[in-house]
């Protein structure tokens, strides 16, 4: 079997760090007048379709202009000085941003741990290749990670990046995968890559993002929309996802 990892709200807690600049982004193009909540980003993200972290931001800016009876065609967005912006507060000048603290949700031993078991392992996320390597080369010290980031190819939902980082972790195979991700878009990247490979085994694992699970009505809610999106289950923390855990979901 093969684990596939998402990174922000799976590997690290992006709350302070991505959702931060999420809504820093917001709160500047719509005049300090409407700073999103971890709400409303959950509830946009909700829809599936939202992984880009800089899109996602120029979304909440187009339905605060339409709420206050603006039209977003109107508001000549200049996408690049957004992503611009994004960019100064998330990463920073010199990778001295918001990224610096970013809380760590896994250790290298979970990893070895994989290894050892005989599991393959690699990452598909929407974060930049940049801010992956970070974390993964730099914080975890992980040695030459497979990993399928934005730059690599198109976004969740898209299941292309799955199936590329499958092929490298073991060409041709068709042993069991697990992709193991925090939002609706990850459950329905792998309900669409289930409807291309029929005859793979694939199992979304949903990961509960730090920043819900001190608020159990809110846990709920979250845990119930992605079961309803597709996910096998759902854990409080990626390093539940065990060998032996893996095993009893595939009945072994």
């Amino acid at each position: 079997m093969m684990i596939i990892f998402d990174i922000d709200g799976v590997i690290r807690d992006v709350g302070q760090s991505y959702r931060r600049a999420l809504a820093d982004t917001v709160e500047h193009y719509t005049n300090n007048n409407y700073r999103p909540t971890n709400n409303d980003i959950d509830d946009l993200k909700s829809e599936g379709i939202w992984n880009n972290d800089w899109e996602a931001s120029q979304e909440l800016i187009y339905r605060y202009s339409e709420g206050q009876g603006g039209d977003r065609l109107s508001l000549d967005l200049d996408y690049p000085a957004l992503v611009d912006f994004f960019q100064s507060r998330y990463r920073g000048q010199n990778w001295d941003g918001y990224i610096t603290t970013e809380p760590l949700l896994v250790t290298p031993d979970y990893f070895d741990s994989l290894t050892a078991a005989g599991i393959a392992w690699g990452f598909f996320s929407g974060a930049t290749r940049g801010s992956a390597e970070y974390v993964l080369k730099h914080r975890l010290g992980l040695n030459d990670p497979i990993l399928f980031a934005m730059e690599d190819g198109p976004g969740k939902p898209d299941p292309t990046g799955l199936f590329q980082v499958m092929e490298i972790l073991n060409p041709g195979s068709n042993t069991p995968v697990f992709y193991a991700g925090d939002t609706v878009g990850d459950m329905q990247t792998v309900n669409l890559a289930r409807q291309e490979r029929e005859e793979r085994p694939f199992l979304a694992i949903g990961i509960l993002p730090p920043h819900i699970q001190h608020d159990p009505t809110r846990q709920t809610q979250y845990s119930d929309k992605l079961i309803a999106s597709g996910a096998a289950c759902v854990l409080p923390r990626i390093t539940d996802l065990t060998p032996a855990y893996c095993e009893s979901l595939l009945g072994v």
